[in-house]
């Protein structure tokens, strides 16, 4: 590999309810192919965390990423995550799973806004385009103000969804202002963007966010950054990243961060 340092931040196991693999198994791909840490960040739904156990899961996630890095020990740094989605929706679960567990990184994500469908499930012949987007910048400022977790996951996935699977067209420019705000907010606050490289092997064909927001988060003082693969099969483990450590050089970043107790570690991109 190209880069000493590379490091998956956003990764799902079998923990996860669309995960493929166990632990084990990532941990072991990403020490063969060359990694230097590896953070476990199993899905935690707030909106419906005991009607599909994810209090459960997420337990067992923490113990496999804790049993897996003193496997690994001496390969690979394997660190407990956690995806926290939609704590908005459920402040008392998003509590209850952040409290659960020493978990060293939490990402926080919208997947679906209030009362819709994961963005992945919706029919875009039947709802407001422009009404949904607003609600989902509307519900990322929110959680930002909230600030229990210490990355923004994959800004922009409704893109990979409208304009990826369904290849409708979003005008960027009527959400600039939000997006705006919203980088503002995570830098202000002290909160990671994350680079999500699942983009690269999917239709949508950019990471998310692209990388004019990237450049503008850069323009407007951010300084934090973690990068995730999104991975939920051990073949996509580490997919992207390099691509993602190339496109930050090339923006001007000189390196990225990976967490270990909550602590942004700053890593070289060379």
């Amino acid at each position: 590999m190209k880069y000493r340092y590379i490091s998956d931040s956003h990764v799902h196991s079998d923990c996860s309810r669309d995960g493929n693999d166990p632990t084990m198994m990532m941990c072991e791909n990403a020490a063969r192919l060359g990694l230097y840490a590896l953070t476990i960040t199993d899905h935690c739904e707030c909106n419906v965390y005991y009607a599909e156990a994810y209090d459960r899961s997420i337990r067992q996630s923490f113990f496999e990423a804790r049993k897996a890095a003193a496997v690994f020990r001496d390969r690979l740094h394997v660190y407990a995550g956690i995806e926290i989605g939609q704590p908005m929706q459920d402040l008392s679960a998003a509590e209850d799973a952040l409290d659960s567990c020493d978990f060293d990184f939490a990402l926080a994500s919208v997947h679906n806004v209030k009362n819709l469908k994961d963005f992945y499930e919706l029919d875009y012949s039947t709802i407001g385009l422009d009404d949904v987007l607003n609600r989902y910048f509307d519900e990322i400022t929110e959680t930002i103000l909230w600030g229990r977790f210490d990355s923004l996951a994959h800004l922009t996935y409704p893109w990979r969804y409208i304009v990826g699977e369904h290849g409708m067209t979003i005008r960027n420019e009527l959400y600039r202002e939000k997006i705006d705000s919203v980088l503002k907010l995570l830098i202000q606050k002290r909160k990671a963007l994350e680079v999500n490289t699942s983009g690269f092997r999917q239709k949508l064909g950019t990471t998310m966010p692209d990388e004019a927001i990237i450049r503008r988060y850069r323009e407007l003082g951010g300084k934090l950054i973690t990068l995730g693969s999104d991975a939920h099969r051990w073949a996509d483990v580490g997919g992207g990243i390099e691509q993602g450590l190339a496109l930050l050089r090339k923006i001007g970043y000189s390196h990225f961060t990976v967490y270990v107790r909550h602590e942004p570690v700053f890593l070289p991109i060379e």
